[in-house]
This record gives C-alpha cells, structure tokens and sequence, in this order.
C-alpha cells in the first residue's frame, strides 16, 4: 500500500467515524484489506483500492472502514469496573427504579462479550434487565447476534463456574443460554452520526470504553454529547480505565476513586433544566 493510499484511509475513516488511524498501523491496515480485497474479487489491495478512489462504492468503503477498526474485547475486561458495577451500582440503582426493568448500553460492544458479561452481572442479581450491544462493525455484529464463542475467548474473563453456567458447549464452540439471549439484543449505531440515535431511548447505565482513545477530538465531543443525551440524569457513564474526558465535555465528571466511572454534572443538569 503506497503513503498516498494510507492517507486517503485515514481521511475516509476519521470522516465516516472519526476515528484516527494511526501512520504506524500501516502494515497492519494491509494485512486486515487482504482478506477484504479477496471477498470483492481483487487481485490486491491496491487494486481495490485503486477502484475505490475511482468509483467509491458505499459498501465496500464501509467493509474496509469496519475492518480496519480495533474491536480486540473479551469478557469482564476490568475487572474492577465490573466490581462497582456489581457490588455498588446495581444494588443502588436496583433499590432506586423500585423494581423497574434496569436498561444498560454497551457502546462499541464489538464481538458481544461485554453485553454478555453486564447482562450476567445483573441476573446474577436476580435483577430485571435488558442490555443493548451496539458496534459499527457488521461481522463483529454478526459474530454477536450468533453468541458463540471458542474455548479460549470463553475462558478470557470468566471462571470455570461462570463458563458452564451461562454458555453450553456446542461442538468446538460455547452457546450463551437462552436466559441470557433473552435480554440482550444488538445493533449497528455509528456513535458520531446523531441522526441513528433516539433520544427517547434512554439507559440507566452506559459501558463506551476503549472507544474514545482513537477518536479525534471533535469526534469524542461528539460522541460524548449523545451519551449524554441517552443517559438518564441519575444514570452513569463508564469509560476506559485510563480514558479521561479531556476537556470534551462539560456533561460529565468523574466519580473520585472509582476509574473510569462517571456521572452527569450538576452544573450541566441545571443549565438543561
């Protein structure tokens, strides 16, 4: 793949999802295209390339965005997220909704585990719930929706224990039980395209972590004012351990001693009010 090339990626991918591709991913762009160059009938890389600039086609420019996105997950990944949300928020906001079904949003869910583990989180609870998964790649989607898993990404995350109780072995895969199919549903949503998301549709609690590092600053702006917008005034946002908002957004404020976890700023409340 020539410089003039990689280039070209980088704008059409901060354009359709304002991510950044980094210049020292290159040679990791092009071994992630062959595959897709292969499935639309090219020769190479370059020559599917070569048409895209040529004729821009909208599928095949949204299979080489998708593909080059970083959508690596696994289940329960930080874990200490995972000990607040189980030990401290649930119960809380179980108590609060008095008994009201608990909606949680997985932002960027890629491949599924993490709706999967929050779903298992709250009926280990014994807690009425629904999740949403959300992502733009639709192979991760697919893999999602199909909920089926190797034995090694099984065992990324959860104990011998958790395994058997809410995955069956199914052939060289594990299948998620049908309690947890029951309330989990997936989507694709673009986080940086308003006009996908309803602000009707509101969560109590909104996991969106790793997905903002990538993004450019405009792009986490704006991806933060639709969390905001779904998020109901009581509810809360976690990001990535090691994300922080950066000056993106005034809609937030950390939680002091809890990573990652945020809640809406009574500052901002006002003025919405």
């Amino acid at each position: 793949m020539s410089p003039e090339d990689f280039d070209r990626l980088q704008a059409l991918v901060a354009t359709r999802t304002g991510n950044r591709l980094r210049r020292d991913r290159l040679n990791l762009a092009e071994h992630r295209l062959g595959p897709v160059a292969r499935r639309a009938g090219f020769d190479s890389v370059e020559a599917m390339l070569a048409a895209l600039w040529s004729k821009p086609v909208a599928s095949l420019a949204w299979e080489i965005i998708e593909c080059l996105l970083n959508g690596e997950t696994w289940f329960r990944r930080d874990r200490a997220a995972f000990r607040v949300m189980t030990e401290e928020l649930l119960p809380a906001l179980a108590q609060a909704r008095r008994g009201r079904t608990l909606r949680i949003w997985s932002a960027g869910c890629s491949t599924g585990q993490e709706a999967w583990s929050l779903a298992m989180a709250a009926l280990d609870l014994k807690l009425e719930v629904e999740v949403l998964g959300s992502d733009l790649n639709r192979m991760a989607l697919e893999r999602a929706h199909q909920a089926a898993y190797t034995g090694f990404e099984i065992q990324r995350g959860l104990s011998a224990a958790a395994m058997v109780r809410w995955f069956h072995p199914q052939g060289d895969l594990w299948t998620a039980a049908d309690s947890l199919k029951r309330v989990v549903r997936f989507e694709r949503t673009n986080l940086v395209d308003p006009t996908e998301a309803d602000p009707d549709d509101r969560f109590d609690v909104i996991f969106c972590r790793h997905v903002l590092t990538d993004m450019e600053p405009a792009a986490r702006a704006l991806v933060l004012e639709g969390l905001e917008r779904r998020l109901v005034d009581d509810g809360c946002l976690f990001l990535g351990p090691d994300e922080s908002l950066n000056g993106d957004s005034l809609a937030f404020r950390p939680v002091s001693g809890r990573r990652g976890l945020h809640v809406k700023s009574p500052g901002f409340l006002q003025r919405a009010a």
